[in-house]
């Protein structure tokens, strides 16, 4: 099985991901691909740079990503993001359960293992939990078949045949999860994996053009493609204001198929 580890990177030249793992390799942008080799000294060989007008849209660079890769021979294709900490993963210790850092290798062969338990339940399409938390983790529900799978972490085998909409460059990886239900009839969350990033924390990337706005026409968009009783607005948090009640930032989406 030939796995490809890949990063997509806008306007963060210094890859945070690289002090973690050594694999991946980064698709960035021409003009930025000189700033980018600078920055991650011992990591040039993995700077790609990609054709102009590729980048600047994070679901155009995904689908270039996949497209590339599979085309290449490759099995499995990775996407994780460029602030990586760490991946992590729930063990037992004891009468206790603790949560533990994957090495490199680890990382490797997890991808290789859970590709094929993938594969085995017909799906195309695998992830982790995207929530820390150990009340996240059910002990008695290792799987899930239709639950949310964060862009942070996203695997696709070969055969895949669901692209990233570029009309939802800040909701992507929700639809991805709704496209791959819809085609495949779920996709694998491993519950007891778990990653760290910086979501939303640093300059580059999406908050280049993210916004209040943009989010709301975001969510709206997406709600409008799959329907309100798909894709539904939290407003359980009693301390939001009205207007945050209204529009969230994190979508609730229930989908309608057989599966944990």
């Amino acid at each position: 099985m030939k796995i490809r580890v890949c990063i997509p990177s806008y306007k963060r030249p210094e890859v945070a991901t690289f002090k973690y793992l050594n694999c991946p390799y980064v698709y960035v942008d021409g003009s930025e691909y000189e700033a980018y080799v600078k920055a991650n000294p011992g990591h040039e060989d993995h700077i790609i740079a990609v054709p102009d007008g590729v980048q600047g849209n994070l679901c155009r660079i995904r689908n270039y990503i996949m497209q590339t890769e599979f085309e290449n021979g490759f099995d499995v294709v990775c996407i994780i993001d460029d602030d990586m900490e760490g991946m992590y993963r729930w063990d037992v210790e004891g009468t206790r359960g603790v949560k533990r850092k994957l090495t490199e290798d680890e990382f490797l062969a997890m991808l290789g293992k859970y590709s094929i338990v993938c594969d085995e339940f017909g799906y195309k399409f695998w992830g982790a939990n995207c929530n820390q938390d150990k009340l996240s983790y059910r002990e008695y529900t290792p799987f899930s078949m239709s639950s949310y799978i964060g862009g942070p972490f996203q695997v696709f085998l070969k055969g895949n045949e669901c692209l990233y909409d570029e009309n939802l460059p800040l909701k992507e990886d929700y639809d991805m999860t709704i496209q791959q239900c819809n085609r495949y009839r779920g996709c694998l969350r491993v519950n007891f994996l778990t990653y760290n990033v910086k979501q939303s924390e640093q300059a580059g990337g999406c908050a280049t053009y993210r916004n209040y706005q943009r989010e709301t026409q975001q969510l709206l968009a997406l709600q409008k493609k799959w329907g309100r009783k798909i894709v539904r607005i939290d407003d359980s948090n009693k301390g939001m204001t009205s207007k945050q009640k209204l529009i969230d930032y994190n979508p609730i989406i229930k989908i309608p198929i057989k599966g944990v």
